[in-house]
């Protein structure tokens, strides 16, 4: 089952949460302060992490949409 992974950057706060869950698919843009979303829609092998990284964000800031 494809996932789209979808961060909102009103809410986002830039812990790095989600970075420190799943470094291939979450960055953290220094500039803006914010996360960015490397890859919008990971493989099925990186669900886990990326359900992980949206559990552990203190702002609540990621939606992992199932396609």
């Amino acid at each position: 089952m494809s996932m789209k992974v979808i961060v909102d950057l009103q809410a986002c706060q830039g812990y790095a949460c989600c970075m420190m869950e799943a470094p291939a698919v979450f960055d953290l843009d220094e500039s803006a302060g914010k996360a960015i979303v490397l890859e919008e829609t990971p493989s099925d092998e990186l669900r886990t992490q990326v359900e992980a990284a949206a559990r552990v964000c203190p702002a609540r800031a990621i939606t992992v949409e199932n396609g």
